[in-house]
């Protein structure tokens, strides 16, 4: 007969031998393997979604700042005989910038221009040319929005326009990212954190006169910049005001 004390070497030799047979231990690696792949999976899916998150909120405080600056431009001209902003003899600032001097109050803030001037600033802003932001930087006076005042010779604006006279405000952009005239995007880019090439159909933030806001696809023709002209047909928004 067998004793107890007997059996349990031999219990213990065979346990270890199976804990060392090759065929346990490769399903283990591989058991390892799917979860890593399962966890990286989530983790990328979390990530996504998060940024998802954070670039719709983005955009809706950019939506909503905008609304704000659309109204103060209309306030400003119920306030001088439904005049939009002109360009001063006297001013050496380009308008479609420096507007915002002129309406500004309007939007609730008083004093000289700042970077604390957060309704005039797209969380997405990205700048072009200078290594910040337009909202951050002097230059541009403090403003991701610009007017459609772009006074150079053969350029669609409404600069001085009477709102009466403007045949199509449901059509006709009021003020809007920088990106509208471009175009480039800042919230749905194709070229990444690049400010080039431009290209057709880069969605920006825009503002019409009639008050309303939205995310929209600007023309472009692989050429000239989009503020340059009007687009062709399929698109729903201009620049002048005819």
């Amino acid at each position: 007969m067998w004793s107890i004390a007997g059996l349990v070497p031999i219990a213990r030799r065979e346990c270890t031998a199976r804990l060392r047979r090759p065929e346990i231990l490769a399903f283990t690696l591989t058991d390892l393997l799917v979860i890593l792949a399962v966890l990286s999976i989530l983790s990328f899916l979390v990530v996504s979604r998060a940024r998802a998150v954070r670039n719709q909120a983005r955009l809706s405080r950019c939506i909503a700042n905008l609304q704000q600056v659309n109204r103060a431009v209309l306030s400003f001209c119920n306030d001088n005989n439904q005049s939009l902003p002109t360009v001063d003899p006297a001013d050496q600032q380009s308008l479609w910038w420096w507007y915002k001097e002129k309406v500004k109050r309007y939007a609730g803030l008083s004093g000289p221009s700042s970077p604390e001037d957060k309704v005039f600033a797209c969380p997405q802003d990205r700048g072009y040319s200078d290594p910040k932001p337009f909202c951050l930087s002097p230059r541009f006076d403090y403003s991701s929005y610009v007017f459609n005042g772009v006074t150079m010779e053969g350029v669609p604006n409404i600069a001085g326009w009477q709102l009466s006279s403007i045949k199509h405000p449901a059509r006709t952009l009021l003020a809007m990212e920088w990106t509208a005239h471009a175009p480039l995007s800042w919230h749905k880019s194709k070229t990444g954190n690049r400010n080039m090439p431009f290209y057709r159909d880069a969605e920006s933030v825009v503002g019409f006169v009639d008050g309303h806001v939205r995310l929209t696809k600007i023309y472009y023709d692989g050429y000239n910049a989009a503020y340059t002209q009007d687009p062709i047909d399929g698109y729903d928004y201009q620049f002048s005001g005819n």
